[in-house]
């Protein structure tokens, strides 16, 4: 059985790939590496708690507002996404009586641990996404040196082929470090925009919730108040005829 060519010409250039650059390429594949799997990593999370999903929002809320609170609360239990699990929070709170400014505080500390989780790992990758390009350029640096320095011992014996094979290969970690941070800073952009988006989207939601709990309540308060400045109007109305 022959092995697959292309394998065996993969590692072969890799190799060479590592022997041409050095330290500095080794540690630079080292770190694209990392960055490939914290990639994997966080698109498995995300996937898995679908944060792109919007559709139960307006299901639940008409369902809550309509009456049907224990029916709302169990359709969001059944959902994965953070803005559901906050959501939930926020229900299940208002539903027990609870004060509405610690439901609040409850529901966005719930959301914040989210957001915290799904934040998870973007400071490697802008690690990654900054250093990569400087580790490059060092190895370039350090390349220049060494095929100057052949040029000076060269003296009148100059061949310029040494001195162009010692830029060419002094420029590839450069390359090699572009390469590695393009990517990575791509990633972590992209990550970043669906965090805020999210956080946006779960801000809105709850917004929403309280703004129309509180206005349902409204009316109550208007009577209340309404009745308390009939009361005290008649007991002014009695103490003057005492009077």
């Amino acid at each position: 059985m022959t092995p697959d060519t292309s394998t065996v010409f993969d590692i072969n250039g890799l190799f060479q790939l590592l022997q041409l650059g050095g330290p500095v390429v080794a540690v630079l594949v080292v770190m694209s590496i990392f960055g490939l799997a914290m990639l994997l990593l966080k698109l498995w999370q995300y996937a898995s708690v679908r944060v792109g999903r919007r559709a139960f929002i307006e299901p639940a809320l008409e369902q809550w507002h309509a009456g049907d609170q224990a029916g709302a609360i169990a359709a969001l239990a059944e959902e994965r996404n953070p803005i559901a699990d906050a959501l939930a929070v926020a229900m299940r709170g208002m539903r027990a009586g609870a004060d509405t400014a610690i439901v609040r505080e409850e529901a966005a500390r719930v959301g914040s641990r989210h957001l915290s989780s799904l934040r998870s790992y973007f400071r490697p990758l802008e690690v990654i996404g900054s250093l990569s390009p400087l580790l490059g350029l060092l190895g370039t640096v350090m390349g220049m040196i060494t095929a100057f320095q052949q040029l000076a011992s060269a003296g009148s014996q100059v061949d310029p082929s040494v001195l162009s094979n010692g830029i060419w290969e002094a420029l590839l970690t450069t390359a090699v470090g572009l390469i590695v941070a393009i990517p990575a800073v791509v990633t972590l952009n992209w990550l970043e925009r669906v965090v805020e988006r999210l956080h946006e989207d779960m801000q809105d939601t709850l917004t929403r919730f309280f703004t129309r709990h509180d206005t349902l309540l409204e009316p109550r308060s208007d009577t209340a108040a309404t009745g308390g400045n009939t009361v005290q109007h008649a007991q002014a109305t009695r103490t003057s005829h005492a009077y």
